[in-house]
């Protein structure tokens, strides 16, 4: 009878080691699964994290799948969980949408300064990723701390802290959006408290700063902040904003204009607006200066637009077309695009390195730009160019109603 139980307790215990094993590797391979799955939903929605958010990971807590992280895309989460489904997956969602409820009622969010630094981290030690100038609208998705992760029209993301942006609820955004508009057009000015040049500064403006028009007052135009502040801006150094858009006219000739406005600018990493840029952010700020979005950086600017050359055929090339530098693609690296510049004829081009200047490709010139030469990987066409990464200003509502 002894034997008889002794066996029945091995038998039994062989049995549990055996299931225990069998779902240690279930689980195991439900893990190394949803670690794949993962990989892919997120080389499928958000190849470029600077514009798309999706932190998710997953876990494996008392035998269960858990899913961690957070996402600003819906539809990739989704599918993230469809995926685990078909594989018979079964699994805890704590992912976190964002924006969250928290950020219910300021979902949205206006530049409030002149320039705003947009940081990698929230920390002002951290990288300089970009910047906005005032009146540009935010998506705002979390805060921490003073920090507020946001979200620029063109889709890069940033954390910028609380003295460069005015969250406001949907309603006082749609408000802001229905009124008239001052789009300020000189490089570099001020703000006066009252209608005239000797008064009191309120604050300093870049060309491209966007204001409420309250009215006008003898040589001056009434406007109001984003946070509702109000003041006089000359009118020889701006706009209305419907004028201004109705007469752009993005040509070679406006373009190579408002570059050399910026002549001698200061080069600065993540600078992206008149008072310093880095060499994506000098193109940006050209470009948005004649009414037209362009994506941020050097290397997702280089995917827009028509192709015009890539052998140095540069007969080919008008101004206002992009040129693209960095080190091509071999058989063991891949491309890297690092820097870019803008034509402007006459075997030139216009770029941000160590400042704004001028560089030639004509060998016997003394401006010739060896170095950038020996790395020139193409030419990009963006005017007039079919593209959803750009945004025309006469065609979106960024700063306008809806009609």
């Amino acid at each position: 009878m002894k034997d008889l139980i002794k066996k029945i307790t091995l038998i039994s215990l062989v049995a549990l080691i055996v299931g225990a094993c069998q779902n240690s590797e279930k689980e195991n391979k439900s893990l190394i699964d949803s670690q794949e799955i993962i990989t892919e939903v997120s080389k499928e929605y958000a190849p470029d994290k600077r514009v798309a958010l999706f932190n998710v990971n997953v876990e494996e807590n008392k035998g269960k799948i858990v899913l961690k992280g957070e996402s600003n895309l819906p539809e990739a989460v989704n599918s993230l969980k469809l995926k685990l489904e078909e594989k018979q997956i079964a699994y805890t969602d704590s992912i976190k949408l964002l924006p969250g409820e928290e950020m219910k009622e300021t979902q949205n969010a206006l530049v409030k300064i002149s320039v705003a630094n947009l940081r990698s981290n929230p920390t002002h030690s951290a990288e300089l990723a970009t910047q906005a100038t005032m009146g540009i609208p935010l998506k705002v998705f979390k805060k921490v701390g003073s920090w507020y992760l946001v979200q620029t029209p063109d889709k890069y993301l940033a954390w910028v802290d609380d003295g460069g942006l005015e969250p406001v609820t949907d309603e006082k955004f749609e408000t802001w959006r229905a009124a008239p508009k001052l789009v300020y057009t000189k490089a570099f000015g001020f703000s006066y408290k009252e209608a005239r040049l000797d008064s009191q500064e309120v604050s300093d403006l870049v060309a491209g700063s966007i204001l409420e028009l309250l009215g006008e007052q003898n040589q001056f135009y009434e406007v109001r902040y984003p946070n509702g502040e109000k003041a006089f801006i000359d009118k020889s150094t701006a706009q209305p904003y419907g004028e201004w858009i109705a007469a752009l006219n993005p040509s070679g000739e406006n373009l190579i204009k408002t570059s050399k406005s910026l002549m001698g600018l200061p080069y600065l990493w993540g600078g992206t607006s008149p008072k310093a840029v880095d060499c994506s952010g000098f193109t940006k700020t050209i470009y948005f200066l004649n009414g037209i979005i362009i994506p941020r950086d050097a290397s997702q600017q280089v995917h827009t637009g028509k192709l015009v050359d890539s052998t140095r055929n540069f007969e080919n090339l008008i101004p206002g077309d992009l040129l693209f530098f960095g080190r091509a693609v071999t058989d063991s690296t891949t491309e890297r695009v690092v820097h870019v510049g803008m034509w402007i004829g006459n075997n030139q081009f216009i770029h941000s390195s160590g400042n704004v200047h001028i560089s030639s490709f004509d060998t016997t010139a003394t401006d010739f730009d060896e170095a950038n030469y020996d790395r020139y990987l193409r030419t990009k066409r963006l005017v007039n160019a079919e593209d959803k990464t750009l945004i025309n200003l006469k065609k979106s509502r960024i700063f306008t109603k809806e009609e």
